[in-house]
Order: C-alpha cells, then sequence, then structure tokens
C-alpha cells in the first residue's frame, strides 16, 4: 500500500447481504446457487463477519428475495461481533407491533442492531412522495418513542391511537440508529427530522458535497444534528486494468432489456434518488466513469445504489477517504458475487481503513 495507509479518522464500514435476489457473477444473468435463500444469505453475513466489517446491511424487497426482519431474527443468536442493519419498510406493519418485533431482535443482538428505513410504496399501493414520506415520519416518531420507553399519543394524518409506555425497549433502554435515505424534498425533511445517520447513493464529489450541505442545514433547522452515510459497490483488484476488465465481465451478458426489467421490478424504481442515478449514467463517458474511480455500469442492471468504485486497493482506499473529507462516517459496500468481492474488500482494503461501529450511546 501506499502513503494512504497513515492513520486516518475512522468510520463504520458495513457489507450487505443479497436477500432480495441481487446477486449475479454476471449481471442479468440469474444463478439458482446464487439466488436468495437462508443459507445463501447466511453465508454471506459470516464471511463479512469473519472478514471484520462492522455492519451487514439487511435490505427489504416485496417481490424479490427474502424478509429482512425474520432473516434477522435467525441470524442475530449466530454473530458475534457484527451489527444487523436491517430494512423495514414504514406501514407494513402496525407501529406498536413493529415496536415490539424490533425490541426483541434487538435484544436477541445484544444490542447489535439498527434499522435502515424504507418509505417506498407498498405491494398494491402508490402515494404520492409528500404523504407517504409524512406515514414515514409519523411511523419513525412512533417507533422511536416505544423504544425509548415512552408512551405515545399519536395524532397524525396516518396514525391516530394511544398506547401506554411497552416493558421491552431498545437493548439498554434506547431505541436502535435510524438509517435514512432519500432526495426528494419530502424524503430531505423527514430525514433531517427524525433520522440518525443520512444514507447516499452514489453519486460525484460535488454532489455529495451539494447534499451534505443541505442536509446539515435542515437538521440546523430542526435543532438536530445528522451523521451521513454512503452506500455503494465496490470492484477491488490488484492493478487497475484487472479492475476494470472485472467490471467489463460483470455486464458482459446483460441484455439491456433484461436490465430495464431487472430496474423496474423494484418498488423504489421511480423516486428522485433512482432518478438521479439514471442521470449518473447519462453524464459517464463510454467506458461509464462519470468521475475518477466512479463506474456507472452497474446500475444498467438493478434499481437504488447504481455505481460502483472500480480499482485498486489504493484506488479505492483514496476514494473513501474522500468521502470521508465530505463528512462521510459510514460506508455501506457490496459486490458481485457478494461473497467473493466481500472477501477480496476484507483482505486488500478493510484493514487500512481505521473503522468501528457508529453506536446509539456515542
Amino acid at each position: 500500500m501506499s502513503d494512504l495507509a497513515a492513520p486516518q479518522p475512522s468510520c463504520e464500514v458495513s457489507w450487505f447481504s443479497a436477500l432480495c435476489d441481487d446477486d449475479y457473477e454476471f449481471l442479468g444473468q440469474p444463478d439458482p446457487a446464487l439466488q436468495a435463500s437462508w443459507a445463501h444469505c447466511r453465508d454471506i453475513v459470516q464471511t463479512a463477519e469473519s472478514g471484520g466489517f462492522d455492519r451487514i446491511l439487511l435490505p427489504s424487497g416485496y417481490k424479490l428475495g427474502i424478509e429482512a426482519v425474520a432473516f434477522a431474527g435467525g441470524m442475530a443468536p449466530m454473530l458475534q461481533t457484527i451489527r444487523l442493519l436491517t430494512a423495514i419498510r414504514c406501514g407494513e406493519m402496525w407501529p406498536p407491533q413493529m415496536a415490539r418485533q424490533l425490541a426483541t431482535l434487538d435484544h436477541m443482538a445484544q444490542g447489535r442492531f439498527d434499522i435502515n428505513i424504507i418509505s417506498s410504496d407498498l405491494p398494491g399501493e402508490r402515494l404520492e412522495s409528500a404523504p407517504r414520506y409524512q406515514r414515514t415520519l409519523e411511523y419513525m416518531n412512533i417507533l422511536r418513542d416505544l423504544l425509548n420507553g415512552k408512551s405515545v399519543s399519536a395524532r397524525g394524518a396516518f396514525y391516530n391511537f394511544d398506547v401506554e409506555a411497552p416493558r421491552m425497549t431498545g437493548f439498554g433502554g434506547k431505541a436502535p440508529l435510524f438509517y435514512f435515505g432519500g432526495l426528494s424534498e419530502a424524503a430531505r425533511e423527514t430525514a433531517a427530522a427524525a433520522a440518525d445517520v443520512y444514507l447516499m447513493w452514489p453519486d460525484t464529489l460535488e454532489g455529495v458535497r451539494s447534499v451534505v450541505a443541505d442536509m446539515r442545514a435542515r437538521a440546523e433547522r430542526h435543532g438536530r444534528s445528522l451523521r451521513f452515510g454512503y452506500r455503494v459497490h465496490v470492484v477491488v483488484r490488484e492493478t487497475e486494468a484487472e479492475a476494470r476488465a472485472a467490471a467489463n465481465r460483470l455486464l458482459s451478458r446483460l441484455d439491456a432489456d433484461a436490465g430495464e426489467a431487472i430496474r423496474a421490478k423494484s418498488l423504489d424504481s421511480r423516486t428522485a434518488g433512482v432518478a438521479r442515478q439514471g442521470e449518473l449514467r447519462d453524464a459517464a463517458g463510454a467506458d461509464g466513469f462519470v468521475e475518477e474511480t466512479l463506474w456507472t455500469g452497474i446500475g444498467r442492471a438493478r434499481s437504488g445504489c447504481g455505481a460502483a468504485l472500480v480499482g485498486t486497493p489504493d484506488q479505492v482506499l483514496a476514494k473513501l477517504r474522500a468521502y470521508q473529507a465530505l463528512g462521510m462516517e459510514a460506508f455501506i459496500l457490496s459486490g458481485y458475487p457478494h461473497q467473493a468481492e466481500c472477501d477480496l474488500f476484507a483482505r486488500h482494503v478493510l484493514p487500512h481503513l481505521e473503522h468501528g461501529p457508529i453506536s446509539r450511546f456515542d
């Protein structure tokens, strides 16, 4: 490694378990061996734990894959160090019942449990952005109060009820952290009002700088502060040529129509965040790179997080540190196939990052 191995501020480094049928050797070419299942996704989590990652994201879908909360319950007793970041879709379950379920999981994981708040449409439903995020904000406030052991008197547009403080709270008497992302006006205001960690999908350095400045100002207007996280794929190889070849290999069997169909399957496929990923692809050069190291080709075959950091360990490390300089304190990474790329990153990059989990008790 180069002088990039010099000590740097600490950050949280997480991996991703492909619960939503999002694991491939060749993008757009389903492989039964990589399809979401208890065994396959468990193996990814255990590889991430043995590799030294701080946290694992368990994503949530409806049409695709397996259910995140149930999977978290199965994993919690099997893990020793890694923290679970479990996605929930606001509105799928009555809030007091969800709070009880999450509190139970939190205790099963002995506090190594936090929540990724998702504000997508529910199956069979279409809500405009503003009311959907209003429901999400109400839901987040209810969950936080109940998990902090408080009574709730909800009087909102979506929830109107009274419940007493529950006996079972979050581990240590505190609610898990709420990770949350979204680029629309309504999403940004919801995050500023109620999130702990604001998650971004890939963007240029200037794009990241702009969003961070905006979100800090919004949170300050709410009398709050935010921490920031960055979700991106990685393709790490010993040489830049090998990394680019590996990236191109991922797309080598992708049919354009198949890629479009994959992107359209997601309930989040029409959000402002997804639109921004499309803008990055449109702005990229013929090789798919929109700026140094940031490759948008991966977004041709998935909705949501649509770009990867492609390069040598030094190049990827330098890019992560550039994001840190802009305010990123957490990274949620993934790659294809997820278990193999997890091992590569754990061996070649993770040892050179000063890292540790963000805690609700900080």
